[in-house]
């Protein structure tokens, strides 16, 4: 039995919110889905979690075109969080050109996905489904 897996989503265009939860949708994927517009948004929502571990997303997908911090600057603070590091960590991004993608590989990224949410683009389709084999784990 597949579990439900809890998603937190930092991304501040709504189209770019919607396109995900439906693309968790046609997959089929059982999910919560928790939505952060900004990244000091999502560190809230974490904070709010301090006392209540299991209530914390297994997958955070952020974007790394935030206004005021972005989504690298959020995964270094989640990186220095004995709890947070353990989240799953995507990064998703417009950029196309290889430069851009390649910055955003660092240590704890666990995959880069493109946006528009495009699962034929072999980078984010490898991505989105490394993401769904570690929500069987």
């Amino acid at each position: 039995m597949q579990r439900v897996i809890h998603i937190m989503v930092v991304e501040d265009d709504v189209l770019d919110q919607m396109e995900i939860r439906r693309t968790l949708e046609r997959r089929g994927i059982l999910h919560r889905l928790t939505i952060a517009s900004t990244g000091e948004e999502a560190l809230d929502k974490l904070k709010a979690c301090d006392h209540a571990p299991d209530e914390l997303p297994d997958i955070i997908l952020l974007d790394l075109d935030l206004p005021k911090m972005n989504g690298l600057d959020v995964h270094a603070l989640l990186q220095e969080h004995r709890l947070w590091r353990k989240i799953k960590a995507f990064v998703l991004t417009g950029a196309s050109r290889r430069e851009e993608i390649e910055a955003a590989i660092q240590p704890g990224i666990a995959g880069i996905i493109t946006k528009p949410l495009r699962l034929e683009n072999r980078l984010s389709s490898d991505s989105f489904n490394l993401m769904i084999d570690l929500m069987n784990i």
